[in-house]
């Protein structure tokens, strides 16, 4: 007979029961809630991503299949769809979302020492986002196009480890550099993006704040060359520039000089262009960033 735990049950133990009770008890997750509680429901939802279930169905079938183990997974409620389903609709989601930003510190905490491709201290981050086509009919508030709807998921994610520090989940016509606003932005860190969020206000704000940027520039950017820097052919580097934004409208946004670095990637036989408001680092860093 077997007296362990249940994997499952192990991995949910890495979860403190206060720590969930304070997430529930800020946005009244159980309030006039008799049995299926919002454990219940994390729980239902945690084995579904677990074992990669598609359906509030699937979920339910195979919980019920062995009911004399649901106790022992931790389960305190009954299992059943439409309670599942009724959880899912009208509890709110900040719950969750306020528990996964707690179990996200404790997990960048773990990767702090990992070591970076860059000889570097400094935080970095990389940003980018994900479309997701949704049915049209079943999701009627995801405004994409006429016949098609779609949500954006933007991903700010820590290169150490890797670990989402930060997600928004926008409609799917939200710009790509609205979400600048929205990410939050620490100095001294280093934020990767490519050039959908190359915004040149929005970048400079991020100037003021103190962090350091690391985008591709557009094809048709027009610029004035203040000087070079000197570099190094081998690492790849073709060019090390100082510039200042030569389109009056650009400059205003951005009044400050930028770092231009050209980049051959000699594995993808392809050229790359990089601005930075970073100018201490080598050429050969920022490309490899």
């Amino acid at each position: 007979m077997n007296t362990g735990q249940p994997i499952f049950s192990q991995i949910m133990t890495s979860i403190h029961p206060q720590q969930f009770a304070r997430c529930v008890k800020r946005y009244e997750g159980n309030y006039k809630v008799k049995s299926f509680t919002c454990w219940d429901q994390f729980l239902c939802m945690a084995y579904a991503q677990l074992t990669g279930r598609d359906s509030l169905r699937d979920i339910v079938d195979c919980l019920c299949a062995r009911p004399e183990r649901l106790y022992h997974l931790g389960f305190r409620g009954v299992v059943c769809r439409s309670t599942l389903a009724d959880a899912n609709e009208h509890r709110d989601c900040r719950i969750f979302s306020a528990l996964a930003q707690q179990l996200i510190v404790r997990a960048r905490k773990l990767y702090a020492n990992e070591p970076l491709a860059v000889d570097l201290d400094a935080t970095v981050y990389a940003l980018d986002s994900t479309t997701i086509s949704l049915c049209l009919s079943l999701f009627r508030w995801a405004h994409f196009c006429r016949t098609k709807g779609a949500v954006k998921l933007h991903t700010l994610l820590d290169i150490r480890g890797p670990i989402p520090a930060f997600i928004h989940i926008s409609d799917g016509k939200m710009h790509d550099a609205h979400a600048l606003e929205q990410i939050p932005i620490e100095a001294g860190s280093f934020y990767v993006m490519d050039r959908g969020y190359l915004d040149y206000s929005r970048l400079y704000a991020m100037n003021q704040i103190g962090a350091y940027f690391v985008i591709r520039s557009r094809n048709n950017m027009r610029y004035l060359r203040m000087r070079s820097l000197a570099n190094e052919p081998d690492t790849g580097v073709r060019s090390d520039q100082i510039i200042s934004l030569a389109i009056e409208h650009s400059r205003n946004n951005y009044p400050e000089h930028l770092r231009r670095i050209r980049f051959y990637d000699a594995h993808n036989k392809r050229y790359f262009v990089f601005l930075t408001n970073h100018f201490d680092l080598p050429a050969a860093s920022i490309a490899r960033l």
